[in-house]
């Protein structure tokens, strides 16, 4: 998992920077980014694109990176991404996780298939970055959780909508709670709810 940020070093990029991003396709709540650059040689816990992480293991995970990398995290509203579109807002949160950075990269490995525009630093966009860089898979957990975090805070505020289960993702519960209660103020006005 570090063979591409191996490569990068032998190109003399030390500071090498997995970037990716939690909640694109919910209906409420942030999009949330994380930078990490992998300081440690190793981790003694699993390290693996979150998805693939029970919600306990991503927690051990992420206070591990967390405690022994350099992480940045950002973010774009909900009423961002409706201003902007949720790619647009989506690089507007990975540019506000790099620059959370405690230290510049040099090199920026981005989940999928699209370059951040714009971006002062050089950078690759990795098909399934999650599945081959260590330090995109390491950003993978940072995000998740941090965005689930928000959203439990959120279930607070709003609990009709049971924002600690579904994250704001369309389950059928989520969607009936909006046919019910309308939307609240973390919800995306630009996300179509079907059925509704």
């Amino acid at each position: 998992m570090l063979r591409l940020e191996e490569h990068l070093k032998k190109q003399g990029f030390q500071r090498v920077v997995g970037i990716d991003e939690a909640g694109r396709g919910p209906l409420a709540g942030p999009v949330v980014a994380a930078a990490v650059q992998i300081l440690p040689a190793s981790f003694s816990v699993e390290i693996r694109d979150s998805k693939a992480l029970s919600p306990r293991k991503r927690e051990q995970a992420y206070e591990e990176i967390l405690s022994t990398c350099l992480v940045g995290i950002g973010q774009a509203s909900a009423s961002e991404i409706d201003e902007l579109n949720i790619l647009q807002a989506t690089f507007l949160a990975m540019k506000r996780a790099l620059a959370a950075l405690p230290a510049e990269p040099d090199f920026c490995l981005v989940d999928g298939s699209l370059p951040i525009p714009d971006l002062q630093w050089p950078q690759k966009a990795v098909i399934k970055g999650d599945q081959l860089s260590l330090s995109i898979a390491a950003a993978s957990i940072v995000a998740k959780v941090e965005r689930d975090r928000i959203m439990d805070g959120y279930h607070e505020l709003y609990p009709i909508y049971n924002f600690s289960q579904n994250k704001g993702y369309p389950t059928k519960e989520h969607r009936e709670a909006i046919q019910k209660a309308g939307r609240c103020p973390v919800h995306r006005r630009s996300f179509r709810v079907a059925g509704l």
